[in-house]
């Protein structure tokens, strides 16, 4: 078993072997979140589309592993195999809110075997955006190797088991056909890793190839941080409007009084 925008090139050079990016977690500026974090007041509830893909050993095909709360188990997940993807599905919809709107938890076992996927959003389950996400890591990563998270952003599995990786919605701010207070479907593409994927910016994308049983990325958990609960706001009795569209008028009696 196993495993475990976009800055300038001058500061990629800068020093080869720390990117620009968030660093593991527990370390000062990490956006890592721990899974007991009482932020969460939610986690994925359903499951579809579950595609696994190669070297994948059937006792970790269990999509149900990835549903309710993380607990930091190394069993408790369901691969992806090399090249293969799941969707989530929530009881209630995820929605754009102040700061991170979820989070997605993985398996490694150290800060630096890292298994990435690609993250999709979906309103209607049939037209998925996927974030922006940027790979710095140089060359090649053997099956037990090392990638530095300070070269990752917007991938799935950037973090050690037991914390999650956040994203935030204001990120797809704009994108046709997306409602942003309106997300009921998660998908996760697990990358190869090999260099056969590029990034956003058209980089290589390379993380621990290939792993084989427990294969690709794997899930323990998805947790939100804010739901659409769809609560229509509280209207205020008739009484109450009254008396404060009275205010002005009270106010402006006062001003006229002679002291």
């Amino acid at each position: 078993m196993k495993k475990l925008i976009a800055l300038s090139a001058a500061l990629l050079s800068a020093n080869a072997h720390a990117g620009p990016f968030a660093p593991a977690a527990g370390q000062a500026g990490s956006t890592a979140i721990y899974k007991d974090d009482a932020s969460f007041v939610e986690w994925a509830s359903g499951w579809q589309n579950y595609l696994p893909g190669s070297d994948l050993a059937d006792s970790w095909k269990n999509p149900a592993k990835a549903l309710g709360p993380a607990v930091g188990d190394n069993f408790d997940i369901v691969s992806l195999g090399n090249g293969g993807q799941i969707t989530l599905t929530f009881d209630n919809p995820i929605m754009n809110g102040a700061g991170y709107d979820f989070a997605i938890f993985e398996n490694s076992f150290s800060d630096t075997f890292l298994e990435l996927a690609f993250v999709e959003v979906s309103s209607n389950g049939n037209d998925f955006f996927r974030f922006a996400n940027y790979s710095y890591t140089p060359s090649a990563v053997g099956a037990f190797g090392a990638v530095d998270p300070t070269n990752l952003y917007g991938y799935a599995g950037k973090y050690r088991q037991g914390f999650g990786t956040p994203f935030d919605l204001s990120e797809l701010i704009g994108t046709a056909g997306l409602d942003l207070d309106n997300i009921n479907y998660l998908r996760l593409v697990d990358i190869l890793g090999n260099g056969s994927e590029t990034d956003s910016l058209g980089n290589k994308i390379y993380d621990p190839y290939k792993t084989t049983q427990s294969a690709g990325f794997d899930l323990e958990a998805v947790g939100v941080l804010h739901q659409n609960l769809g609560v229509a706001p509280v209207p205020l009795p008739t009484s109450i409007w009254l008396l404060l569209s009275a205010l002005p008028f009270f106010s402006g009696l006062r001003r006229k009084t002679p002291a």
